[in-house]
This record gives C-alpha cells, sequence and structure tokens, in this order.
C-alpha cells in the first residue's frame, strides 16, 4: 500500500533527497520510497514511477513530498523516524560547517566583495536566473545544473561575453583552477599544461593520467557539452583557449571533445593554430591521419595524455607494457561477448569507440537508453544518461544501478568480459570500491559454480591525493578478481584481447601537412578573466553544500548561497518577482 506525507515547506536539495530515498529503500518490509521536493517534474517522475497518489496534486513546489510502499504501518513509522534523523544530521552538519551562510545576493556579495566565481548546482529551470545574477555582479559562472534550456545557455553566455565573463557549463561536471579542484575533480599536480574540454570524464581521464605520468595541470576548464554546438558556437571553448593563450603558467594547451559541428570545429582548429603554443587536440570518434605544424591530434584520451606530457617535458615518454594475460583463458564454449557498463559518459564513448573500429561495427550514432554500442551481442552503456539518473543519484556517487546491471548480465552465458570504470575524485562515492568489489567477487564466484570464467576489466580514473585513496581502491578491486589497467583505453584493448580480438595502436608520429586556414587575430583575454586564472578562485557556492566544503578544504575561500526557490517555487509569483527587481 502506497503512504503518502507531505512537509510543508521543507526544502533540500536533490541529491541528498536521492541519497536519502535509497537509503530508505534498504529498511525491511520497504518495496520502494521516493523522496522528493513536490515540483510539477517530481510529482511526473512519482506518476512515472509507480509512486504517485491523488493528495500529491496538494503539493507545492516547497514541500517535501515522501511516498512509501511498505508491508504495514508500522514500516512506515520506522522509515519517518528515518526520514526525521537524516534531516537532524542534515542541520547538524550545517551547523557546523565554518563556511559563512548567506540567503540572497547582496549578503552574498557582502560577505565577499571580491569573490569572481558562482558554482551553481541547483534545479535546471532555475540555474540560468541565478547564473544572470551572477554575471551582472561580476561573478564568472561554473554551472553544473543540468537540464538547462539551449536558448538559456546561449543568452547566458552572450551575455557572459559582453562583460568579459566565462560561464562553464551548462552541464559542466569539472574544472581545476589555481589547482583548486571544481565540483567533480581530481586532485593533481600542478605544472605547465592547460585543458579545455567539452566533456567532464574526458577532461579527468586526461589530467590523471598526466598526473600519473610524472607532469601537472596549470588550469583545465570545463564548458559544457553543448558549447561546441551550432547554437552555442564554441563560445566559452574559444574564450578558454585564448586565456590559457596568454596564461604564463601554461606552455601546452589540450582540447578535447565530442564530436563538434562541423564548421564549428573549423573554428576551434582555425583559433588553435595561432595561439603560439604547442596543441594536443581530440575529437572522440576521429581517427587523425596526419598533424598541423602546431596542433596533434589524438585518437584516445590516453593518447592525449602522453602526447602532451611529451610536449610539456621535451622528450618521449617510456610507456609500461601491457600486463600479460595467461595463456589459456579459460572461457567456455560461447562466451564472446563484451558487456561495457560505465559511470561516466566520455569513458563509454570511448569505449564504445574503440571496440567498434575493431570489431568493424557498422556506423551507430544512436544512444537509445544509454547505449552507446550495440553490435552482435557486444553492448557499452553510459549509466550516467538521463535514462538511468531520473529521481536517481548519478552512478558515481551511488552505484545501486550499475550493481543491478552487474548482476544481471554476469548471469548470461555469452558474456566473457564485464568493461568497468571507476571514477575518484570529489563529487564521487567516498569509497565506491568496497560495495563494487563485493558485487564483482560475488559474480566471478557464480559464474565460476557455472563453469564459466568471467573477467572484470576496468580502470580507475583517479590520483593518488583523492580523497578516496587511489592505491587503497586498486587493492580491494584487485583482491575481487578484477584486471585494473592503466587507462581506460588499455582496459578496453584487454577486454578485446580477451575475446581474441587486437587493437593496433597507432603510431604517434604521423605525417605533419600544412593546411588552407584562415590567420586569426588572437585577441587578449578580458582582464576579469586573465584574474581568474592569476590565483585560486573566491566562489560563492548556490546549490550543493558538499561542493563548498571541497573548495575550502582545497584552499579557496567560500561563501555558501543557501538557496531555496524564489516565491517558494510557485512560477507566476517568480516570474513577477524578476521583472519587479530588474525595475
Amino acid at each position: 500500500m502506497l503512504h503518502i506525507i507531505i512537509k510543508p515547506n521543507l526544502y533540500q536539495d536533490s541529491v541528498s533527497l536521492m541519497l536519502m530515498s535509497n537509503k530508505l529503500s534498504g529498511i525491511e518490509g520497504v518495496n520502494q520510497v521516493s523522496v522528493m521536493m513536490g515540483t510539477p517534474a517530481n510529482i511526473d517522475i512519482m506518476k512515472n514511477t509507480g509512486m504517485y497518489a491523488p493528495e500529491l496534486d496538494k503539493a507545492a513546489p516547497s514541500d517535501l513530498c515522501i511516498a512509501i510502499d511498505a508491508e504495514n504501518g508500522e514500516i512506515v513509522s520506522t522509515v519517518l523516524e528515518e526520514v526525521e534523523q537524516f534531516l537532524k544530521n542534515q542541520a547538524t552538519a550545517s551547523a557546523s560547517n565554518k563556511v559563512e551562510k548567506v540567503r540572497t545576493w547582496d549578503r552574498a556579495v557582502k560577505a565577499m566583495p571580491d569573490a569572481n566565481l558562482a558554482v551553481i548546482s541547483i534545479p535546471g529551470k532555475y540555474a540560468a536566473e541565478e547564473a544572470m545574477s551572477a554575471l551582472e555582479n561580476g561573478l564568472h559562472v561554473f554551472m553544473f545544473s543540468d537540464n538547462v534550456a539551449i536558448e538559456d545557455e546561449k543568452r547566458v553566455k552572450d551575455f557572459a561575453k559582453e562583460k568579459g565573463l566565462i560561464v562553464m557549463g551548462p552541464d559542466c561536471g569539472t574544472a581545476v583552477i589555481s589547482g583548486v579542484p571544481i565540483a567533480f575533480s581530481n586532485v593533481v599536480n600542478k605544472g605547465n599544461i592547460g585543458v579545455v574540454g567539452a566533456s567532464g570524464t574526458g577532461i579527468q581521464e586526461v589530467i590523471t593520467l598526466i598526473d600519473k605520468m610524472g607532469a601537472g595541470i596549470s588550469h583545465a576548464l570545463g564548458t559544457g557539452g553543448r558549447d561546441l554546438s551550432e547554437e552555442i558556437e564554441a563560445t566559452t571553448m574559444l574564450d578558454g583557449i585564448r586565456a590559457l593563450a596568454n596564461n604564463a603558467d601554461t606552455e601546452v594547451v589540450v582540447v578535447i571533445s565530442k564530436p563538434p559541428a562541423p564548421k564549428v570545429r573549423e573554428q576551434v582548429v582555425a583559433l588553435l593554430a595561432n595561439i603560439g603554443k604547442p596543441v594536443v587536440a581530440i575529437f572522440m570518434g576521429e581517427k587523425p591521419e596526419s598533424y598541423l605544424p602546431t596542433i596533434k591530434f589524438a585518437h584516445t584520451l590516453e593518447e592525449a595524455a602522453i602526447m602532451a606530457v611529451e610536449l610539456a617535458k621535451g622528450s618521449k615518454l617510456e610507456v609500461a607494457p601491457e600486463a600479460a594475460l595467461p595463456a589459456d583463458l579459460g572461457l567456455a564454449s560461447g562466451q564472446t561477448k563484451i558487456r561495457g557498463l560505465y559511470t561516466g559518459g566520455t569513458l563509454a564513448y570511448e569505449a564504445a569507440t574503440i571496440m567498434k573500429e575493431s570489431l568493424h561495427a557498422a556506423k551507430d550514432n544512436k544512444h537509445d537508453e544509454g547505449y552507446l554500442l550495440q553490435y552482435d551481442g557486444h553492448e557499452v552503456i553510459d549509466l550516467g544518461d538521463d535514462m538511468y539518473t531520473q529521481g536517481r543519484p548519478h552512478p558515481m556517487i551511488d552505484g545501486t544501478t550499475r550493481f543491478q546491471f552487474i548482476e544481471k548480465v554476469a548471469k548470461q552465458s555469452d558474456v566473457a568480459v564485464i568493461l568497468f570504470d571507476l571514477v575518484l575524485g570529489y563529487g564521487s562515492h567516498e569509497d565506491m570500491a568496497t560495495p563494487l568489489s563485493k558485487v564483482v567477487k560475488r559474480a566471478i564466484a557464480e559464474a565460476a559454480n557455472e563453469g564459466r570464467k568471467l573477467y572484470f576489466v576496468g580502470s580507475i580514473c583517479g590520483t593518488k591525493n583523492d580523497p578516496q585513496g587511489y592505491d587503497t581502491q586498486l587493492k580491494l578491486m584487485q583482491e575481487a578478481g578484477a584486471i585494473i589497467t592503466d587507462s581506460n583505453f588499455s582496459a578496453v584493448r584487454t577486454a578485446l584481447h580477451i575475446i581474441g580480438h587486437e587493437v593496433q595502436v597507432g603510431s604517434r608520429e604521423l605525417p605533419v601537412q600544412e593546411a588552407d586556414l584562415p590567420n586569426v587575430t588572437v585577441a587578449a583575454p578580458s582582464e576579469e578573466l586573465k584574474q581568474l586564472l592569476d590565483s585560486k578562485p573566491r566562489v560563492i557556492n548556490i546549490g550543493l553544500s558538499s561542493f563548498a566544503d571541497n573548495l575550502e578544504t582545497e584552499g579557496s575561500r567560500v561563501v555558501q548561497f543557501d538557496w531555496r526557490p524564489v516565491a517558494g517555487g510557485n512560477e507566476k509569483l517568480r516570474k513577477i518577482l524578476s521583472i519587479l527587481n530588474k525595475m
């Protein structure tokens, strides 16, 4: 039976609520629990997941809605006690936090008059409005929020350009500015390699590999995944390149993107060719056949990292050989397929691309239900796709969805290899290897009982300075029986080798060809953008308080904007207040 409880005017951020929902779902006797704010979108999610009852229609967007499908009323009481305890713990943690908290823009600016960056992680429908307020107050913007309309992205970025400011995002997961990791990011060595990327886990993979190879990062700027589309015209990417071109700490520039719009690609390459610094560029899915005089094009994220380190150090890098696999792999008859179960979208994209090439699969750009590859029984799924995160935390935060997939896939008799990633750093689960290793160990044992040798092959995207502890996470996965390689590319290559397909590693000595590119004047970045890269950012954090905690840990000054929907989320009143505020 479904029980609905509505708690008026009790705003909580969505990530906290998703984590609470998952914790409550583990209580014995509970079939399902959903805890959400009463926005129309959330009510729709509850309808689609069977957690709806008519009384939810009375909820306001600022009301906390709890839907409990439990075996009896006693269990409902237990769930509500847990909810109260969770909220109490949240309040206690908030009260003990040293970061100053404010509730309005006026107070935020007074609390930190020299703030130069707003980090925004509130629901997408409100994010553009807060970004405009940040820009009006002279702050650059890092917009973690997703589900922002592309028209709003265009409007916000155009306004930022007028003011000499930069907008990273929306849906921007990663940045490192003057050594400070922002949002989902890793703790990497400082160095002379600057990165601009329209790809969150693509940036994370490249900067962590650079760190492992003994080099370091000056800055890494995320742009948001749509920045290189025809509509946005690489507004942030081009400003980021100009900023790194004029940044004294940056000697090599790396650009990362999923396939850009063709005209936008030309624009980006033309600028890169004129910045006067060596460049490594990777446009995912492209297999380069030549370089330009100052631009090396990479095929894989690992190759991009190697090229960047070689340019930064001025010498060839010794790359460790792959670990040898046993001659007799022990696979049962019919075990010929690979399933990729990824939490990082770009890592999944890279795996799908390498597998398509090696298996000579027909080109397939469809991404239905998060699948990036479905060919002859081989599959690669991005479990961070919207399909799997509606009303749930991202799989980098909560592994439940992937664990369910592993348990299902491991039982399929044609599977030889399960490919996976493990992403460390701020924002990710504090110890994902502990629950993941248990699932892997159990799956290997169950397959063995059925006479099958099941391989788990993956890589850890992280560094020794990440909060989870790289070595501890590595040891847990290896003890569970997983093969952990040095990079995602190496993991895909190993998986393909297990089923009898070899990946030829391309030469990094391709011919250099002149190209008929336009001469582009590389305009100096604005004084505001130059100053952003001159010191650790001073941040007004709007949304997830954990981002503020992480920034403070890494030495940034932070003010926490304790955001609530204007007018309790009433859309009509919100618009009226917005108009009045501008008069």
